[in-house]
C-alpha cells in the first residue's frame, strides 16, 4: 500500500511539473518584461492550480501528515513505554538494594547471635573445665596426702626400729 501511493504521489506531482513546463511561457528580456501574465494563462495556471490541490493533497499530504502523526505517535509511545520501564527498574533496583540491606542485616544479626553464643559457651566450656580442673587437682591433693599420712604412718611405725638400729650401727654393740 505505502508503495502504491507513493507511486500515485510521484505520478501526480510528474505530470503537475509536465503540465506547468508547457504551459509557461518563455522569458523575456527586461524591456518587454510582464509582471502580470495574460488572463487566460492566469485563468489556465489558477484551473491548473485549483484542480492539482485536492489530488496532490489526498495522494501526497495527507499520506505524509498520516505518517509523520504515526511517527510522532509511536515516538511518544516509546517515550512513555520507556518512561514506564525507568520508573519499574527503579522500582526493582530499589527493591533489590532494600532486600541487600536486610540481608546484610540479618546476617549481622545472626553474627552477633552467634557471637555471643560462643562467648557463653565458652565461659560454661571454661568454667566447667575449671571445675574439673580444680576436682582433679583437689582429688590429687586428698591422694597425696593420703600418701603422706600412710608415708608417716609407716615411718612413725618403723621409726623406732630404725633409730634403734642406727644406734646399735652408730655404737656398734646391740642396746637390748
Amino acid at each position: 500500500m505505502r508503495n502504491t501511493g507513493s507511486r500515485r504521489a510521484r505520478t501526480i506531482t510528474g505530470a503537475g511539473a509536465a503540465f506547468a513546463a508547457l504551459v509557461a511561457a518563455p522569458a523575456q528580456a527586461a524591456d518587454g518584461l510582464v509582471l502580470v501574465p495574460e488572463a487566460t494563462l492566469l485563468v489556465v495556471l489558477l484551473v491548473a492550480f485549483t484542480l492539482l490541490v485536492f489530488p496532490v493533497n489526498a495522494l501526497v499530504f495527507k499520506p505524509l501528515f498520516r505518517v509523520l502523526a504515526l511517527r510522532e505517535e509511536r515516538i511518544a509511545g516509546a517515550r512513555r513505554r520507556a518512561l514506564e520501564l525507568e520508573r519499574d527498574a527503579a522500582d526493582v533496583l530499589a527493591r533489590y538494594r532494600q532486600a541487600i540491606r536486610d540481608v546484610r542485616e540479618e546476617a549481622e544479626q545472626s553474627r552477633r547471635v552467634g557471637l555471643e553464643e560462643a562467648r557463653t559457651e565458652s565461659g560454661s566450656v571454661s568454667t566447667a573445665a575449671r571445675s574439673q580442673a580444680e576436682s582433679v587437682l583437689q582429688a590429687g591433693r586428698e591422694e597425696l596426702d593420703a600418701w603422706l599420712d600412710q608415708a608417716r604412718n609407716e615411718l612413725r611405725g618403723s621409726a623406732d626400729s630404725l633409730a634403734r638400729t642406727a644406734a646399735e650401727r652408730v655404737l656398734g654393740r646391740s642396746l637390748s
